[in-house]
């Protein structure tokens, strides 16, 4: 299983244009080979001499072009303006999957116009100062009459400067090739600044960059002038794991062991580190034993008591748990519904006990005598619910940051026995008084935090204090979903819909030491980021609904031992990269970019219906001969493992 299998990422050659188009008029225009098709079949002697002769200047010319000579190839530029000529991919990743040439001869404009207007062709693009915009108006891509498409990520814009050419998506998958290397930089330029002015509201002009950014980030803007060192000494230093864990061979592949049926309506994984893991689905919690080559149900169900385990359980669906987090040596379960209305918060959470089956507690939020709401809860640190005698967890709501403990301030451990619904104790924490917006949130190996927020940024708190982000790292326009942190706080992936960025968070201090975000202003020797894409026919082949989730690192929970892929999801695909291959900077992806350096090479696990979560399990399940803890994988339906194999 692997990543794109068509001729997405393949040069267009003169050859390959004229055979494309003659192959992609017989699909794009149906109408017109009937007709022609019957003329065809009768000839006339001059009609077979005429044929017999162009046949000759074929071979003749075949015979010339085998001969190398060197003549300029370059075709010259049409005198039209933005002069392109437009692909269209047909056949998905299937063995007939080609390119057929759509227009041989169009033209491409960024024009101001109502991306939800089909029939709203906008202002042409222009300088003038004076143009108006409406809040919901936004530069929109045209090429010809065939493509019409607002300038966003989710174009999945690919580009190949060798070829002249890129690759993007919109209701289909298309490539526009160049007649001139000035051509084609003046469209990458147009492009990027279009698309900063759709994401940001402001001109593409060096001011409002700063503004955007700020000083110490400006090589997140511009990359060609970021300090890349930073990158190769974490590869080299601090990223690399030993030869020991992560054998290094020429081709890595993965095999599915164990696949079967769950009881249905899964939402969520809780993998455990120690004996089990548990499926979280809209009628239980099913019970799953963890084995080196994945996981296998054991046949125990835990079924929920009706509408009274639940908090604001009006229905089904909005009493099953979106969150689940193992706690107490992995012996007990926080459960957290969200609030009716389709609002992501819940004003308290359900305290299962494992061994028993039953839920022991109730807890309710609660600050200064007041009802408040928690947007996501996660562990102290990464290896706390392997903690037996663990009572203390994180929150997160839009605009606070805290830590709830479950022990009595008199000593006594609140029970649901006592009647009223105990409430949980504010340890530590901060409420913000302006709009953070936070979205997620993960911890380190020592219990630092990471945020993402709504505006795209990554916020860095110590383990000490909550109050004050001691780095906060800008927003590339997108919001952030989800966020994990390796083990040691070096590396931070946040997820977005559609791309994963990846940050390096080291660097060096004023007395040459290194250190990481967490512990200290990072001051302008900050590196740019790196982006996790998919091309753009995988993009389009994942599904209708093939936005990111859930990036996250490989597990583990000791110092010392390094993360080795980066697992997510959209759609109907769970995608893994290399680790290791991402961060290292002579990476073949990143030979010729313009602007973020982005990573193409992963491997796909591809499923039947859209995926629910991929996870992979704790690194004390990797074996001997794999480079790796198995992955599992959940569907509303299914579960399977998979484990990556070494071919040497």
């Amino acid at each position: 299983m692997g990543g794109s299998q068509s001729r997405e990422g393949l040069e267009l050659s003169d050859s390959d244009e004229y055979e494309d188009e003659e192959e992609g008029s017989e699909e794009y225009e149906e109408a017109k080979s009937s007709s022609s098709g019957s003329k065809s079949q009768f000839r006339t002697p001059e009609s077979v001499r005429s044929r017999e002769t162009l046949d000759t200047l074929d071979e003749v010319d075949a015979k010339l072009r085998s001969l190398k000579l060197k003549y300029s190839s370059k075709s010259p530029s049409p005198n039209i303006r933005n002069a392109v000529k437009l692909y269209l991919h047909v056949g998905g990743n299937t063995p007939k999957a080609k390119w057929i040439t759509s227009d041989k001869l169009t033209s491409y404009s960024f024009v101001r116009g109502d991306p939800d207007d089909p029939d709203d062709d906008g202002e042409e693009e222009s300088d003038d100062e004076g143009t108006s915009r409406k809040s919901d108006v936004c530069w929109v891509f045209k090429v010809g009459s065939k493509v019409r498409t607002p300038v966003t990520s989710a174009m999945q814009l690919k580009m190949f400067p060798e070829q002249r050419r890129v690759d993007f998506v919109a209701l289909g998958v298309w490539a526009i090739k160049f007649f001139s290397d000035e051509d084609y930089r003046a469209f990458i330029t147009k492009y990027q600044n279009c698309l900063f002015e759709n994401l940001y509201g402001l001109e593409a002009t060096e001011e409002n960059r700063v503004k955007i950014y700020g000083k110490d980030f400006m090589g997140w803007a511009k990359p060609e002038a970021a300090d890349d060192s930073i990158w190769e000494d974490a590869e080299d230093s601090f990223g690399r794991s030993p030869s020991s864990l992560t054998p290094l061979r020429a081709s890595q592949d993965l095999r599915e062991e164990f696949e079967e049926a769950a009881n249905g309506g899964i939402q969520s994984l809780a993998l455990g580190a120690l004996d089990n893991s548990f499926l979280v689905s809209d009628s239980g919690i099913q019970v799953m034993k963890n084995f080196s080559h994945g996981i296998h149900g054991k046949g125990a169900f835990v079924k929920y008591n009706g509408g009274s385990a639940h908090v604001n359980s009006s229905s089904s669906e909005d009493a099953t748990p979106k969150k689940a987090l193992l706690m107490k040596a992995e012996t007990n379960m926080l459960l957290m519904s969200p609030m009716t209305g389709g609002k992501p918060h819940a004003r308290g959470l359900h305290q299962l006990d494992i061994e028993t089956g039953r839920i022991v507690t109730e807890w309710k939020f609660e600050k200064d005598g007041a009802d408040i709401t928690m947007r996501d809860i996660a562990n102290d640190n990464k290896g706390s619910q392997l903690d037996p005698s663990g009572s203390t967890f994180l929150g997160l709501d839009d605009n606070r940051l805290c830590q709830w403990d479950m022990r009595d301030r008199k000593g006594i451990v609140q029970t649901i026995a006592s009647g009223d619904t105990p409430v949980l104790n504010w340890n530590q924490g901060h409420q913000f008084s302006r709009g953070t917006n936070f979205q997620c949130f993960a911890t380190t190996g020592d219990g630092s935090i990471v945020v993402g927020s709504l505006d795209g940024k990554i916020r860095l708190y110590s383990k000490t204090s909550m109050r004050m982000a001691k780095t906060a790292f800008p927003g590339l326009g997108s919001r952030i979903t989800h966020v994990d942190v390796t083990y040691d706080g070096k590396w931070i992936l946040g997820t977005t819909d559609t791309y994963l960025i990846l940050i390096c968070t080291l660097f060096i201090d004023k007395d040459g030491k290194s250190k990481t975000g967490f512990s200290g202003r990072m001051g302008n020797r900050i590196a740019a980021p790196r982006l996790l894409k998919l091309t753009p026919l995988d993009s389009h082949l994942a599904g209708a609904n093939n936005k990111f989730h859930g990036g996250q690192f490989s597990w583990v929970t000791e110092n010392g031992k390094q993360e080795r892929h980066l697992v997510a999801t959209v759609g109907k695909f769970s995608i893994i990269w290399n680790f290791q291959q991402v961060k290292n900077s002579n990476h073949g992806c990143y030979v010729n970019q313009e602007g973020l350096k982005s990573c193409y090479c992963y491997k796909i696990v591809p499923k039947d219906e859209s995926i629910v979560d991929s996870r992979f399990m704790h690194d004390k399940f990797a074996v001997s001969d794999s480079p790796e803890a198995p992955l599992v994988v959940a569907t509303p339906m299914k579960v399977s493992s998979f484990s990556i194999s070494s071919r040497r």
